[in-house]
């Protein structure tokens, strides 16, 4: 009878909050180094827009991403920057990293331009003025919660404490760029000597077999707690350390993977993939259990192109077929999957109908990290600051699985740093990519590749020789975007600006 009693008061207690709700919630669920095949959800279409599966899908077991997808809508071509901090500033200004100017990642202890890289590019992250959305929500009356990995601004920045920037609340994010350990035995980093690198805030889990993963999603179902109790609107920024290195094994999932002849690191990635997955599962079963799972939206993507440890190849990795991993000037190292949906899709929900959201559907039409910030301040019915410039839009009619003609078509990605690929900047228009190299490192002329992906998506056939009028188009146009943006450049050895230049007819 007892138990009766309080299953009704729980259903009606959820019901109550359903109707008095005033706002949605909204989780963005971020993954740290997840390549775009790093799923069982196939993201590459053929030239119809049909998912394409390739055999990384089938190596992996991530089942709530599927079924986060059949719920909502995904991107085929989503892109970030190549590189965690400008990816994450990016997301939060709304801004391109050539506006933002912090085009590399951050070092917490010390600048990281590079040999050749701008001298004044922005190597202490977000300031506590820089109007990023989560304190916009907070301004119009949301619990705004941060868990897990921020790596917004360098040690002693102000960017360094999220809290200092527009979050109510922090849980383990600072100046860090990966854990020192997955392992809670290990303190995550701070028992076995990797205090540079340790998660701060979860001294509860120490010594415990606890997953990192799963400590920073109890901490956010927590947080997730008190935020209804308070009876606010959420905005929870859950940003996995996870997949990030170390590839270290959560012995929970290695069962599934022991049988294949990939190298052992790839199956410590694989469980790390898993345990992410499991964390997303856990997270839609507790909106659901806590009864605002209908007015709750779910952004799920990755940060930049994945690093899995999975050998062959030195140009192939996470996101294969496609070329290029984490730091690259390819489609691999900047293309990354993307996921949005209602908790609990319901046609009669007052917040699905205003934003509604297309289920089971695959976008083909291009979408980027710059377009977040306004998509989430529409979904939450808030304005954008007055004079806050933006580079990306509204998601929309493309999330409804419609066409937007008026949504941007062209995606610029300014490097002027050393990684995989190096003193870079590239830019996509419809079909066409241009990749600029600065070239500061051999003092020989700038030079670029052009690839056409509607035909070639893999980037096996540089056309920049023979379609020399399209080279000089579009490097006009990556021109005057860099110009419009106010980007930095890469410097040479006499310590001069080298500024793009058009290539001859």
């Amino acid at each position: 009878m007892k138990k009766h009693l309080f299953a009704s008061l729980a259903a009606l207690s959820a019901a109550a909050t359903l109707a008095a709700q005033e706002r949605p919630n909204i989780v963005v669920f971020l993954v740290d180094d997840m390549g775009l095949m790093d799923t069982s959800v196939p993201f590459i279409t053929d030239r119809n827009g049909e998912p394409q599966r390739q055999p990384l899908n089938d190596w992996y077991r991530t089942p709530n991403m599927e079924r986060l997808a059949a719920q909502g809508t995904c991107f085929s071509t989503f892109y970030a920057q190549s590189v965690s901090s400008p990816s994450r500033t990016s997301i939060m200004t709304g801004q391109n990293a050539a506006r933002h100017r912090t085009t590399n990642w951050i070092n917490a202890e010390s600048n990281n331009r590079d040999q050749f890289g701008p001298y004044e590019w922005n190597w202490q992250g977000l300031k506590a003025d820089a109007q990023i959305y989560p304190a916009v929500l907070k301004a119009a009356g949301y619990k705004t919660i941060h868990v897990g990995k921020a790596h917004f601004g360098c040690k002693d920045s102000e960017g360094e404490d999220p809290t200092r920037l527009g979050f109510d609340v922090n849980i383990a994010g600072s100046s860090i760029g990966h854990p020192g350990s997955y392992h809670g035995e290990n303190g995550y980093g701070w028992i076995k000597g990797q205090r540079a690198r340790a998660v701060p805030d979860l001294e509860q889990y120490h010594g415990t077999s606890t997953f990192l993963s799963d400590a920073l999603t109890l901490e956010a179902e927590k947080e997730i707690d008190k935020a209804i109790a308070e009876g606010k609107p959420f905005y929870l920024n859950m940003a996995h350390y996870a997949v990030h290195a170390p590839f270290e094994t959560d012995e929970r999932f290695i069962g599934h993977y022991q049988n294949s002849d990939k190298p052992q690191q790839a199956k410590a990635f694989a469980t790390l993939i898993e345990g992410m997955d499991k964390s997303l599962g856990d997270l839609l079963d507790k909106l659901e259990e806590a009864g605002v799972a209908e007015n709750t939206l779910v952004i799920f993507l990755g940060d930049n192109g994945g690093d899995a440890p999975l050998g062959g190849a030195a140009d192939y990795g996470s996101s294969a077929p496609l070329k290029g991993k984490k730091g690259s000037e390819y489609e691999g190292g900047v293309r990354v999957p993307f996921i949005a949906a209602w908790a609990k899709p319901d046609a009669s929900n007052k917040f699905q109908k205003a934003y509604p959201i297309a289920q089971g559907c695959m976008q083909t039409q291009m979408g980027t990290v710059m377009d977040l910030y306004p998509t989430i301040l529409s979904v939450a019915g808030v304005k954008a600051p007055k004079g806050h410039v933006l580079d990306g839009s509204d998601l929309k009619k493309l999330l409804a699985g419609k066409v937007d003609k008026k949504h941007r078509d062209d995606f610029l990605m300014h490097f002027p740093h050393q990684h995989r690929g190096s003193y870079f900047t590239t830019y996509r228009k419809g079909d066409w990519k241009l990749i600029y190299y600065y070239n500061p490192e051999t003092d020989s002329k700038p030079t670029c590749k052009l690839f056409n992906l509607a035909d070639d998506p893999f980037e096996k056939n540089d056309l920049a020789q023979t379609e020399r009028k399209k080279v000089r188009e579009l490097c006009q146009l990556m021109i005057e975007r860099l110009e419009q943006e106010k980007a930095l450049y890469p410097i040479d050895k006499e310590n001069k600006t080298l500024y793009p230049i058009l290539p001859k007819e």
